[in-house]
């Protein structure tokens, strides 16, 4: 067989059986043909294969996000400031006040996810004062992890909420002395009026819905993204909010492989949608780039267990048992895998009961289920999971919340949640992801950074040794773990022939960096099916022409998303280019190998 692309010098972190050295890769149709030293592939080479040489770096399989809202970010990416990986609060705002000059009316800035205020070296969030200075005009909405969201005036004004709108169960509209509301939003602990207040915002056209996706994509490939299980999500509805993708798939311009789930939009309508969805759809539809995967996370509203670690633990209401046995009993007997969004231990005890009675009557019998989540997991549900073939698909979320947990439930509580080493000692399928886009980043190298060095990104060590994973054992659930909670195990994963050729070349060399160094790690090239998705540095001539983003306004066209080493040099280029167009002579202030643009006169 002749190779369409052969990857050499480089060092192949192979994940295969053994695990075996490798320095060589030949690709052929899409599929890894043979893998091994530079000698071991030359028989597959021709005039007209594509050699690439790795100068060394390391070659990884491509990861794969296991609880990834990509769908639905992708929809919005291009709308959101992102403050992933902004180091200062000085920084944050000074980005908000840029955008809200550039954002025309009635849009709005929206600041949603991937970050925290540990984060930032002021080690606190941002004032209600500070953003109204910042953006006095512009709608702002800034969503903090999935306790509260903070609102300018003028956002307030764009909602119509006032002393009289009333508060939904289980949330708070702050007011101030004179009744008014403040522009703070909290959830006790039900987040339905933050994502009911981020929904009352302008969507962005057809057409700029199209190139935000593709965008968030190519950003996800930049971070050695290639593969993603997608979550589903409140005001997704199938098949309405697919339409984007399922355009994008037919055009063949995916460069991230999604399968994904469907989630139910209804209380007390949800055995209607799944009863519907049943007979328009089946798990596997679809090819090797975008396909129907089940149900979840979300079965039955009664069932959400909300993780706003500032409040304490919800109780489930009496009924849940009740409607959630419909909708299971309904998936199993259509053999329809499932996941479940799942915190807490106590609300897990609940759902394997009924798991267990619809087992007894409707074997699962190898059927792909699923939690998500699980951070307070006891052995003994572990082992109920075990059982009944079940798997878990752990997030970093703690990444992000750990220091408010250990300040509830104490540090010693906090040491195994989730109790990833023990799911994987018991033998339980575990896989990794992020739960982006809404609280935790997206980066799949926090969320490793994480797992190896127990540490949230605010640097508290949350986790002992014991809870701790070597770098091999976090990529693998990156990797080969997650193709399990998409029913593809032994189609992608590692590096071995006949396997997808989906692979990212590493900015340094994951295994022998300092640990502090892996969330910064980016991928130089992605390649997914051995087609060329992303490149930079010294592979960009490999890059495909890059594409404008659209809207005009949009924050990515400034700053891009995670705000990486690369990403804050390549805005101080753009900033440059911009306040150079316009004449502009001015000071700068330092970033992290970049600078930051003081005039705000954009």
């Amino acid at each position: 067989m002749i190779a369409d692309t052969i990857i050499r010098n480089a060092r192949v972190a192979t994940l295969g059986a053994g695990n075996q050295p490798a320095s060589a890769v030949a690709i052929a149709d899409g599929r890894f043909v043979a893998v091994g030293s530079d000698r071991d592939v030359e028989p597959y080479r021709a005039p007209l294969t594509q050699v690439i040489d790795a100068g060394g770096r390391t070659l990884i399989p491509g990861l794969n996000d296991s609880h990834l809202h990509l769908i639905r970010g992708g929809l919005n990416y291009n709308m959101e400031l992102r403050w992933d990986g902004v180091p200062s609060l000085a920084d944050a705002l000074r980005m908000l006040k840029m955008q809200a000059q550039r954002t025309p009316a009635p849009q709005w800035v929206r600041v949603v996810g991937g970050w925290n205020e540990f984060q930032f070296a002021e080690r606190r969030l941002p004032t209600l004062d500070e953003i109204n200075e910042a953006a006095p005009d512009t709608p702002v909405f800034v969503l903090h992890l999935y306790d509260r969201a903070l609102l300018n005036a003028a956002a307030l004004r764009a909602v119509g909420y006032t002393k009289d709108t009333p508060s939904l169960p289980g949330t708070e509209i702050q007011h101030d002395h004179r009744g008014n509301p403040t522009g703070l939003l909290i959830a006790r602990p039900n987040a339905s009026i933050l994502y009911a207040t981020l929904a009352k915002g302008p969507k962005l056209p057809y057409e700029d819905q199209v190139n935000s996706t593709r965008q968030f994509m190519r950003e996800l490939n930049r971070l050695g993204l290639t593969s993603a299980i997608d979550a589903g999500g409140g005001f997704q509805n199938y098949p309405d909010d697919y339409a984007v993708i399922e355009d994008l798939r037919r055009q063949g311009q995916l460069t991230i492989r999604i399968a994904y789930n469907l989630f139910t939009q209804k209380p007390k309508q949800e055995l209607e949608d799944f009863a519907r969805w049943t007979g328009m759809t089946k798990p596997g539809e679809g090819d090797n780039y975008y396909r129907m995967n089940g149900a979840g996370e979300m079965l039955v509203f009664s069932a959400a267990d909300f993780e706003d670690f500032l409040e304490p633990r919800p109780d489930l209401a009496a009924g849940m048992e009740t409607e959630l046995e419909g909708v299971v009993r309904l998936l199993a007997e259509h053999r329809w895998p499932f996941r479940l969004h799942a915190t807490y231990d106590e609300s897990i005890s609940r759902f394997l009961n009924v798991f267990e009675k619809v087992n007894r009557d409707i074997p699962f019998n190898g059927l792909h289920w699923f939690f998500d989540h699980a951070e307070t997991i006891t052995d003994r549900n572990i082992e109920r999971v075990r059982a009944l073939g079940g798997g878990i698909a752990i997030q970093h979320r703690m990444a992000f919340q750990g220091e408010y947990f250990s300040a509830r439930y104490g540090s010693r509580a906090a040491e195994r949640t989730p109790p990833i080493k023990r799911m994987l000692e018991m033998g339980l399928p575990v896989g990794a992801g992020t739960d982006a886009t809404r609280v935790a980043s997206y980066n799949p190298f926090v969320s490793l950074y994480w797992m190896v060095t127990g540490k949230t990104v605010g640097g508290l060590a949350i986790y002992p040794e014991a809870n701790r994973l070597d770098r091999t054992t976090a990529l693998r659930l990156y990797t080969e773990g997650s193709s399990w909670f998409s029913n593809e195990q032994g189609e992608k994963g590692s590096i071995e022939p006949g396997k997808l050729a989906d692979v990212a070349l590493l900015t340094a060399d994951y295994f022998s960096i300092p640990e502090e160094e892996i969330r910064g790690l980016e991928s130089v090239l992605t390649m997914v099916g051995g087609k060329v998705v992303y490149a930079a540095g010294d592979f960009r001539h490999l890059d495909a022409p890059s594409l404008p983003v659209s809207p005009d306004w949009s924050p990515v066209k400034v700053y891009g998303g995670y705000q990486s080493r690369l990403a804050a040099a390549a805005q101080s280029t753009t900033v440059r280019q911009q306040c150079a167009h316009a004449g502009h002579s001015h000071g700068w202030s330092a970033w992290p190998d970049g600078l930051f643009c003081n005039c705000w006169a954009f």
